[in-house]
């Protein structure tokens, strides 16, 4: 029977977690891209579900560690993984839903969505202390609909929404429709 654990996590701020993922078609495609991604969210103000088939809480080194076909809900966001592991603050419980998370880990090929946005990839750090995301894998890819950008690793400062998408020795790669662009006003 799967782990189940619902709570309200009061302090995991706003972040921006990926995508935006429609930029101008006349980008260059190069050893690495950067842009604004907006989107795929989560917030403080809604509860978070999180399921896995087992789920072992060491409160003493303030972790959760779920794993086996991890799946976190959020509102229209879900992250799913083979492993997911919470750091929070002493003090803190996840199970009483009072901790205050500093880190989540996620492994075993993560896969993130909301709405039509959604990244994969091999592993995955929420830095929720310097508000940072870094997915990454040998091969990370984000997509919109028909828009698609594949590289090695995405980092995303939550704050500001600004990503970094690296290539790893290779190229990134962006494929774009032109026909996904809002109209202008």
């Amino acid at each position: 029977m799967p782990a189940i654990l619902s709570a309200h996590f009061r302090a995991v701020p706003r972040f921006v977690i990926a995508a935006g993922l429609i930029m101008a078609a006349g980008q260059a495609i190069a050893q690495e891209t950067s842009s604004r991604m907006d989107g795929l969210r989560l917030s403080n103000d809604a509860p978070i579900q999180i399921q896995s088939d087992k789920l072992e809480i060491r409160d003493q080194e303030s972790k959760a560690e779920f794993t086996g076909n991890v799946k976190v809900v959020q509102g229209t966001t879900t992250l799913q993984a083979g492993r997911m592991i919470v750091q929070y603050s002493a003090g803190g419980s996840v199970a009483g839903g009072n901790a205050d998370i500093e880190k989540i880990d996620v492994s075993e090929k993560v896969y993130l969505k909301s709405g039509t946005q959604e990244a994969t990839s091999d592993t995955g750090t929420f830095n929720l202390v310097n508000e940072t995301l870094v997915l990454e894998g040998d091969k990370v890819v984000l997509s919109e609909g028909k828009n698609v950008f594949v590289g090695c690793k995405l980092t995303v400062t939550m704050r500001t929404g600004e990503a970094k998408l690296d290539a790893c020795g290779g190229r990134v790669m962006i494929q774009l429709d032109p026909k996904s662009r809002k109209p202008s006003n």
